[in-house]
């Protein structure tokens, strides 16, 4: 699967609204057939900054993904709203989905 984490700092006055701004473009993206997740959190230490985290099946879905039309349409909306460019993570691994965190194991509740 193709993982993606990005940072966006957002200008001040749009940080309380950015899920609303980007509500259309994460509902589209959401629905992509090869999307596997799309989640936006905020910081806890930085309120103007929000990250994305998301995954697509393969590089095909991550092709579909960047040449769509939901995608075009917020590379010319989302950037005003931005302090600047965002900061991407992005690599290609050998899994289909999340991995339990063993090292902080939750024993059965009962």
């Amino acid at each position: 699967m193709i993982f993606i984490t990005a940072k966006f700092r957002v200008l001040p006055e749009y940080a309380d609204a950015w899920p609303d701004i980007t509500r259309e473009f994460t509902l589209a993206t959401r629905a992509e057939p090869g999307c596997l997740w799309f989640d936006w959190s905020r910081s806890v230490e930085d309120p103007t900054e929000y990250v994305l985290v998301e995954a697509f099946r393969d590089d095909e879905a991550g092709s579909a993904h960047v040449t769509s039309e939901h995608f075009t349409k917020a590379r010319g909306t989302l950037p005003p709203h931005l302090v600047q460019t965002p900061e991407i993570v992005n690599a290609s691994i050998p899994q289909e989905g999340w991995s339990l965190l063993g090292e902080m194991e939750v024993p059965e509740r009962g």
